[in-house]
């Protein structure tokens, strides 16, 4: 099992900035990736950041790409999401995840074996 805590989420007024952070422990992998999605009300989990641990290669979300940054400390087990240039549509339930084997649909939530509980993100303008 892996266990995820985030913390780091607030409100914000358009245009700050946040840093959200993922503390994993409890078993490891070889290969793995964590990531974060988020979900606003009514809408399907979209796909923001992930980081694959054993080469530090990155993945962006479109709708963040030049915004947000994901990476990691790796004595702490622990990844971060630098969100700068904030928008409302950024406004979401952030949940971090971790795929242990490092599936090739890193964007889809249905790669992620295990998720955090959420923390909330609202932009206002």
């Amino acid at each position: 099992q892996v266990h995820l805590v985030e913390s780091g989420g607030g409100l914000v007024q358009a245009g700050g900035s946040l840093r959200l952070s993922c503390a994993a422990s409890g078993r490891t992998f070889s290969d793995y990736r964590m990531g974060w999605f988020r979900q606003a009300p009514g809408e399907e989990r979209e796909f923001v950041a992930a980081i694959r641990w054993s080469d530090g290669r990155l993945y962006y979300g479109d709708s963040v790409k030049g915004r947000f940054a994901i990476f990691r400390e790796n004595a702490k087990n622990t990844v971060h999401l630098q969100m700068n240039s904030l928008k409302p549509e950024d406004t979401a339930l952030y949940y971090c995840a971790v795929d242990p084997y490092g599936r090739a649909s890193y964007h889809l939530p249905r790669a992620y074996d295990y998720w955090g509980q959420g923390t909330q993100v609202t932009v206002s303008s």
